[in-house]
């Protein structure tokens, strides 16, 4: 069998590769050994889910374009998923909880709602595979966008910029990112995918103002500007430009 029937297999397993990585680093760290605790770890993590994301992007997109797709490629790339934007997502979210409720009234075992955000991944997930609606655009927030959004986290309060890692570290705030992204990713929203059929305005003028909206966010914030293109992604998706796409 020629080797680029195997190559959108092989980049979705990199994206598991990189997911289970990043698992182990988050697992392994305990947060709550210090009051400052030093998120590196975290931040790696977060890093690799980048790699994994990007990974994600294009194993579709190679699957297309050398016509190789296959129902083991999609159970394997849901597989993948899973792990690194499932049970990642959770694990980031109950690791930075472990570290801030020991610190206030409330119960530690709080810290296992961050859980309910791989919960309802798996559901999203399972839906998306199922939902015919779903093949040139999204309802609710792909898992890729939810765990961006969640492993940023850690990388702004590791290079705390502009001073939001008190709001970050802030318990009710991190459950309320927790049930809200939970809400989201199974929410009968309709958002727009970032699949190019063709380069012209007309039909990718959403897609355009998007991706320049958010290079500028990234270009002055850094990784404080994830969580600001995840709800501008929402934004324009429920408003939506008089465009195509």
């Amino acid at each position: 069998m020629a080797i680029k029937n195997h190559l959108p297999n092989a980049l979705t397993c990199l994206n598991l590769l990189c997911g289970c990585v990043a698992l182990s680093l988050i697992l392994a760290y305990d947060p709550r050994q210090t009051a400052a605790p030093d998120w590196q770890p975290l931040v790696q993590a977060a890093y690799l889910i980048g790699i994994a994301a990007i990974a994600d992007f294009f194993d579709g997109l190679v699957a297309r374009a050398l016509h190789v797709s296959s129902p083991i490629g999609k159970d394997l790339d849901s597989l993948a998923d899973m792990v690194s934007f499932g049970v990642v997502p959770g694990a980031i979210l109950f690791k930075l909880l472990q570290h801030v409720l020991p610190l206030t009234s409330l119960p530690d075992s709080l810290a296992y709602l961050a859980f309910t955000v791989s919960i309802f991944s798996a559901l999203r997930l399972a839906k998306f595979n199922n939902d015919t609606r779903q093949s040139d655009s999204f309802i609710g927030v792909p898992t890729p966008a939810n765990t961006m959004l969640i492993a940023s986290l850690p990388v702004i309060l590791a290079y705390d910029s502009f001073g939001v890692g008190g709001f970050i570290l802030n318990p009710w705030v991190l459950l309320g990112i927790t049930f809200l992204m939970s809400g989201l990713l199974v929410a009968e929203l309709p958002l727009f995918a970032l699949k190019f059929k063709n380069f012209t305005w007309q039909d990718n003028s959403l897609r355009f103002v998007f991706l320049l909206l958010s290079v500028v966010l990234l270009a002055v914030l850094r990784a404080a500007a994830v969580p600001l293109i995840i709800l501008l992604y929402v934004l324009l998706s429920v408003v939506r430009l008089p465009a195509k796409g």
